[in-house]
C-alpha cells in the first residue's frame, strides 16, 4: 500500500485510556502515512480518566508503540503535554528516548510562516468563568460523550457509519459556541503578541481553520469525537484531515471494530 507523506503532522486529544478514545481509527490512519515531524499536541494519554478507572486496551497500547516506532524510524516527535497529561509538563525541555517534551514551541512551515504550537489549556481562564462553571461544563461534556457512545452503538447495530452526535449537539449549544469563540480569540491574541503568523492548538475538540484579525487559527481537533488531524505538505500548505470522512468516501470502515478487552487494575 502506498503511504501518504507529510512534512508535518499535528495530533492532539487522543485520550488513550479513555473509553471514548477512537484508537482503532487512529491506528488505521497512522498505518497509511509517513511523517518528517510529528507534534503530539497534548492530552495524548488521559491520566485523569485512568486515575478514576484504569483501562488500557491493546489498541491504545499499539498507538503508543506506533509513536515510539515512528521516532525510531526517523520521524522527529515533539510531545506538548496538556491538562489531561499534566504531570508530563514538568519535563518540558527534556527528552524521553527520541521524543522531545515541550510545553510550547514555534513551528516554521516550508513557506517560512511561523506558528505557535501549544495544547491550549493555557487559555482556560479566558474561556471559563470560575471553577463552578468549568465543573458544569465538564459534567455536560461527559453527558454528551455518553449519548454519543450509545447513539453510535445503535448506528453500529444498524450497520451505519460512525457519526459524532456529541459534535452536532455541541455546535448547537450557544454557550459552547461562545466558549469556542473566546478560546479562538485568546489563542490568536497570544500569537499576535509574539509576532507570529498563527497558532496551532487542540484542547477543545473542535477542528477549525480560520483567520482572526490577520492571525491564522488552526485547531487539529481530537480522536474522541472528530477523528481529525492537521497536516503540512512539502509546499507548506496546512490542511485539516477528517479520517471519518476519508473512510466514508473510501468505503473502508462502516463501524468501530470490537474493542479489545481492557486491562483492569488489580
Amino acid at each position: 500500500m502506498k503511504h501518504t507523506h507529510y512534512r508535518t503532522l499535528w495530533l492532539s486529544d487522543i485520550h488513550l485510556g479513555n473509553k471514548d478514545c477512537k484508537a482503532e481509527y487512529l491506528l488505521d490512519f497512522l498505518n497509511t502515512i509517513t511523517v518528517d515531524t510529528l507534534y503530539l499536541v497534548g492530552d495524548i494519554v488521559d491520566m485523569w480518566e485512568m486515575s478514576r478507572q484504569f483501562r488500557w486496551p491493546e489498541a491504545h497500547n499499539q498507538v503508543l508503540h506506533t509513536f515510539m516506532q515512528m521516532s525510531r524510524d526517523g520521524t522527529k516527535v515533539i510531545y506538548l503535554p496538556g491538562n489531561h497529561d499534566e504531570p508530563l509538563q514538568s519535563y518540558s525541555g527534556m527528552q524521553f528516548g527520541d521524543i522531545d517534551i515541550q510545553r510550547e514551541c514555534v513551528h516554521t512551515t516550508a513557506e517560512g510562516k511561523q506558528y505557535l504550537i501549544l495544547h491550549g489549556d493555557q487559555f482556560d481562564a479566558d474561556v471559563t468563568i470560575g471553577k463552578f462553571h468549568a465543573w458544569i461544563g465538564d459534567k455536560g461534556y461527559d453527558l454528551l460523550l455518553f449519548l454519543n457512545r450509545w447513539y453510535n452503538r445503535f448506528r453500529q447495530w444498524r450497520n451505519n457509519d460512525y457519526w459524532s452526535l456529541a459534535g452536532y449537539i455541541k455546535k448547537h449549544i450557544k454557550g459552547a459556541n461562545e466558549a469556542i469563540a473566546r478560546y479562538r480569540e485568546a489563542s490568536c491574541a497570544r500569537a499576535r503578541k509574539m509576532g507570529l503568523d498563527g497558532v496551532i492548538c487542540g484542547h477543545i475538540h473542535h477542528p477549525e481553520s480560520a483567520m482572526v484579525k490577520g492571525i491564522h487559527y488552526l485547531n487539529d481537533g481530537d480522536w474522541i469525537e472528530n477523528c481529525s488531524a492537521l497536516s503540512e505538505d512539502n509546499d507548506g500548505n496546512l490542511v485539516l484531515i477528517s479520517w471519518i470522512e476519508h473512510m466514508k468516501s473510501a468505503s473502508t470502515i462502516t463501524a468501530l471494530p470490537a474493542r479489545a478487552k481492557a486491562s483492569k487494575a488489580a
